[in-house]
């Protein structure tokens, strides 16, 4: 009886265990289709933040201009913690743009770690440009607590970044260096630009530098009023010869607007008479050597590259060097920094970039708009995707702020955050591509203040120690809860969690169509549907600062067939929307937006 029952018991246990593996074999299958589904829901659908740790978790609030880092001090990596993280993810962030990680020229004395200081008369500003490039293989030592573990608390950072389900870019600076560029971290073997060159003559095919012979560089006249860095600044910067200026100079003394404090990398391009020669076989030592640089950072984890004007370094070399660096991760990205709408499928196909600005396009447009300019249109909009981006707009990365352009909220720009809803919306909306967050902007960063090298020029400094007043109140002392934020910023970062979150979550702009509604011959009014197979959302942007839009919406007859309209919601306010014979009855605010799903 007893061997009975234990061979009941266990016929029994071993069906329970059978169907206890066929649940978890079932959960496990769901579970990596669920995750299957939200990849190919996010498709190029992106969110990109990008941020300075050196400002970002600095809670310093002396900003004196031109202050040293023990004035104004300085974010570092381990201030972007966890917590950090998590308000980033608020905003649905899939990728972060860590700006300003590379080590570069800055006058911060960091001499006892072996590391030279900059020269005042060929750096900008006192912490100095992050996009001159002093060691590519070394990391900025401000953003360190140890200076000795600089590159540990980064490799710490990415971790945390990567853990949080968030994946990382940092800057490739391709197209130039910092005046007194050399490497001290570099590994063994590797040998540094100009260090073979032939300097007698202007171009070489074998040099990496570009040089103006038997002539001594010159220090810009400045044109800036005097500062409490002018007594640094003696003039007697030592270059001899002088070698080119970043933005294409070939003169042994560029002008204080030039960008006097890098100089121009060789790929093979000789400037002769106006014309532009190109020796790329054999393949020129810069190509080789940015590939080293790529690659070495590609296996520190970075997952993505946002390239400094890369408009400015040959189409070939991108052609042939962004397959290599993906031969050591296939799921890199990179994205070019591009201003010509002319060159933009040149170097999407031919150049091999995920994905490239949209600056001159709808940011442009976009601005005019929100400024109310006389010939600001929403033609623009029009423009943008049905001509400029036609075929590839879910290349192309939408943003309405990054270190380049006038925060919105400043004087120079809008003036308040609130004028750009409109903005925000269409640039969220309106493609099946990536979009871009600059980090203030969220809760209206005004860039105000004269911080150093840059002036009160309605941007966030990114040469000299500063603190930022409303990001800072949001960080509150490092417990990034926004407890500090007024009411009118609280409802600026309210409002962006709110679109990003539907953004995030919609099939239709993810991967739908867009088609556009027409509404006569307003310049100030824009609306489009975007719509799917399972979702139709009309997207309305008003623009005008004094007038309601009231006016009753028809929608084509082919978004309609067989799914009749019977309801509608605005997601941004949760509220209903009155339908009235088929036809959805529009009332918009001055300055406002709608995201209608019917």
């Amino acid at each position: 009886m007893e061997m009975k029952q234990r061979n009941y018991f266990i016929k029994i246990y071993s069906k329970v265990i059978a169907i206890i593996t066929v649940l978890i074999a079932t959960i496990l299958l769901f579970s990596c289709k669920t995750t299957e589904n939200q990849q190919k829901m996010k498709k190029d659908n992106l969110v990109v933040y990008q941020l300075l740790p050196r400002l970002f978790g600095n809670t310093v609030t002396a900003n004196i201009p031109y202050g040293t880092i023990a004035q104004n001090g300085s974010g570092k990596f381990n201030d972007i913690t966890d917590k950090a993280l998590d308000g980033l993810k608020e905003l649905q962030v899939d990728y972060v743009w860590y700006t300003g990680i590379i080590a570069h020229a800055s006058l911060t004395d960091y001499s006892n770690y072996g590391i030279a200081t900059g020269d005042a008369d060929v750096v900008k500003g006192r912490a100095g440009s992050p996009y001159a490039i002093r060691d590519y293989y070394d990391v900025d030592p401000d953003l360190a607590v140890d200076v000795n573990r600089r590159m540990e608390e980064f490799e710490a950072l990415i971790k945390r970044t990567h853990q949080k389900e968030m994946k990382v870019i940092i800057d490739f600076v391709p197209n130039h260096v910092a005046r007194n560029y050399q490497s001290k971290a570099k590994p063994a073997g590797v040998v540094d630009f100009g260090e073979n060159d032939n300097k007698t003559v202007v171009f070489d095919t074998k040099n990496d530098f570009y040089y103006i012979p038997d002539q001594a560089f010159q220090v810009p006249v400045s044109n800036r009023p005097k500062n409490i860095l002018s007594a640094l600044q003696d003039g007697k910067y030592i270059e001899n010869p002088a070698r080119a200026t970043g933005n294409n100079v070939f003169k042994a003394q560029p002008s204080a607007d030039d960008w006097y404090e890098t100089i121009k990398l060789n790929y093979g391009v000789e400037y002769l008479d106006g014309k532009e020669i190109k020796h790329f076989e054999p393949i020129p030592s810069v190509w080789i050597k940015m590939r080293d640089i790529l690659v070495y950072w590609a296996n520190k984890g970075v997952d993505g590259f946002r390239c400094d004007v890369a408009e400015m370094v040959p189409v070939e070399f991108w052609s042939w060097v962004i397959p290599e660096v993906k031969k050591v991760n296939s799921a890199l990205i990179f994205i070019g920094e591009a201003y010509n709408p002319k060159v933009y499928a040149q170097y999407l196909n031919q150049g091999k970039f995920d994905y490239l600005y949209d600056k001159v396009g709808l940011y442009d447009g976009l601005k005019r708009l929100i400024r109310d300019e006389p010939n600001a249109n929403v033609q623009d909009i029009r423009n943008v995707w049905q001509k400029e981006s036609a075929g590839f707009d879910h290349k192309m990365l939408r943003f309405l702020e990054n270190h380049d352009e006038e925060r919105i909220a400043s004087k120079g720009f809008a003036g308040d955050a609130k004028l750009a809803f409109p903005a925000m919306v269409v640039s969220a909306t309106l493609g099946k591509g990536p979009l871009m967050l600059y980090f203030g902007q969220e809760v209206g960063e005004p860039g105000e203040g004269t911080e150093g090298f840059g002036g009160d020029d309605n941007r966030t400094t990114i040469f000299d120690y500063w603190g930022v007043p409303n990001h800072q109140r949001w960080v509150n002392n490092g417990h990034f809860d926004g407890a500090k934020l007024n009411v009118e910023e609280a409802e600026t970062r309210r409002f962006y969690k709110k679109l990003m979150q539907i953004r995030a979550v919609s099939e239709a702009i993810t991967d739908g169509e867009i088609l556009e509604i027409p509404l006569g011959t307003t310049k100030k009014v824009y609306a489009f549907v975007r719509y799917s197979a399972n979702q139709r959302l009309l997207v309305l942007a008003n623009f005008d600062r004094e007038k309601v839009f009231n006016q009753s919406v028809e929608l084509p007859t082919t978004l309609i067939k067989n799914k009749p309209l019977n309801k509608a919601v605005d997601l941004l306010s949760d509220t209903s929307v009155e339908i009235k014979e088929g036809k959805i009855n529009i009332q918009l605010l001055p300055v406002s937006a709608q995201i209608i799903q019917f």
